[in-house]
């Protein structure tokens, strides 16, 4: 049975890619990495170097503001270019190139005495937890020991390997208490790839690679698995996700096949969320 209803999932997910999916959406509402004192957002490398959304600032720009980092915070890095005279010994002409730098930067949720320049992200409290739901993500923790965050007004949500820790938007910042639940769902099949565990990811794969698409088809697939387990899937969900396999999928350029290979460690994924045994 347990078999079957795995096959239904990934059945229906590429009758639905046969169909012509919506685009994908990111379905909360979160604020993007910026430099605390100009407000300005980082962009390029930047924005994946900084694991959380809102306001960065250096230990002395803590100070400045009248606070400080909390004891025993971990910075972040930034990169930035800026211009280095030279002069050129045959002409004697002076010339500016570009010069890279770094800084290591905190985020204000690791600084105490600063207040924030930026509006806070306006939470919808008519969105609760639902309790099926929650419960799986409980006990998952609680067996499997993984560490679930949550970041106020965070534009990101994300499974780090070296901390063991699922980091997620506040439940208020997404479109429904569903998106919220298929979101946790994604990054607690991403751990369970950790080492102590199915041992699937193996290494920081680079963002798009074979290996790093691989691993986000499983993600979501055992996401749509959980979900229609946990009966809190609704069509807006399972729509997404199919748009976002179909994203992942054309990037191995062998969209059936891709899914189907993934759905196999998919399954192991959500017999460990769910805490199903096997043989």
């Amino acid at each position: 049975m347990k078999t079957s209803v795995y096959e239904m999932v990934t059945n229906r997910i590429l009758e639905q890619l046969e169909k012509g999916v919506i685009p994908w959406r990111k379905t909360w509402r979160g604020s993007e990495p910026r430099n605390f004192v100009t407000q300005k957002p980082y962009r390029g490398i930047n924005t994946l170097l900084l694991p959380y959304g809102g306001e960065y600032l250096t230990f002395l720009q803590a100070k400045e503001a009248g606070g400080s980092v909390k004891k025993g915070e971990k910075s972040s890095m930034i990169v930035f270019y800026k211009p280095l005279k030279i002069e050129d010994k045959d002409t004697d002409e002076v010339k500016q190139i570009p010069f890279l730098r770094y800084s290591n930067v905190f985020h204000i949720s690791q600084c105490e005495g600063v207040q924030t320049k930026m509006e806070p992200i306006a939470l919808n409290s008519e969105i609760a937890p639902i309790q099926v739901a929650q419960d799986v993500i409980n006990a998952y923790a609680a067996r499997s020991g993984v560490l679930i965050t949550h970041i106020e007004g965070s534009n990101r949500a994300y499974y780090s390997p070296s901390t063991d820790t699922i980091t997620l938007p506040a439940i208020g910042q997404f479109e429904s208490a569903e998106e919220y639940y298929s979101t946790a769902f994604h990054e607690a099949a991403h751990s369970t790839g950790h080492k102590s565990r199915l041992n699937r990811i193996t290494d920081t794969a680079a963002f798009g690679s074979q290996t790093y698409s691989r691993e986000e088809l499983t993600a979501e697939i055992a996401a749509c698995m959980v979900m229609n387990f946990a009966g809190v899937e609704i069509p807006e969900t399972f729509e997404n996700s199919a748009a976002y396999i179909k994203s992942w999928s054309r990037k191995l350029k062998e969209d059936v096949k891709a899914i189907l290979a993934a759905s196999s460690q998919a399954q192991k994924a959500t017999d460990l969320i769910l805490g199903i045994e096997t043989e």
